[in-house]
């Protein structure tokens, strides 16, 4: 399947938005960006000391993931980003009009696990509960998909795909 739409992997910390970014890009055969990778040192240094991004330290963020976006427009890419508030999202949605969503979610318990395995990543799990606290699904004038994350990252990316082809297809 090659998409010429922009998917923006979102959902709290610990969903698997790294691992399952890559593997949908893949399936998808365009291109991959890794949200963090767009954050200013200023952000990193302050996840790392355990304190939550506000609005303002997220604004530059989003609007380089919304720049990143809106050049793939019409050639595909997909883009790892948590965008856990309609606000945020709208923002993406202004730099990227044509930004489609695939929502990460899942039981809170087995998101916590799999924080506390990774290694050497700067969102510690002290930060989960307000990730929780802040996040707005999608809601349904928002074009996307929720997928679970339950299961393996090639389950996980399966859904993925399954729900995105249901999206995209034209129903009769």
């Amino acid at each position: 399947m090659n998409t010429p739409h922009v998917v923006v992997v979102m959902g709290v910390a610990g969903t698997g938005k790294t691992t399952i970014g890559p593997l949908l890009a893949a399936r998808l055969g365009v291109p991959y960006a890794e949200g963090d990778d767009f954050h200013p040192q200023a952000n990193i240094d302050k996840m790392s000391a355990g304190t939550p991004l506000d609005d303002a330290d997220r604004w530059p963020w989003l609007d380089a993931i919304g720049a990143w976006a809106d050049g793939r427009a019409g050639l595909g890419g997909v883009v790892s980003c948590s965008a856990l508030k309609r606000a945020y999202r709208d923002r993406l949605r202004a730099a990227a009009p044509g930004v489609v969503f695939v929502h990460l979610s899942g039981d809170r318990a087995l998101i916590e696990d799999r924080m506390s395995q990774r290694q050497g990543h700067f969102m510690p799990t002290a930060l989960l509960d307000s990730q929780f606290a802040t996040l707005q699904p999608l809601e349904p004038d928002e074009a996307g998909v929720a997928v679970d994350v339950a299961g393996s990252p090639e389950e996980i990316t399966g859904r993925a795909v399954a729900a995105l082809t249901a999206l995209f297809e034209p129903t009769p």
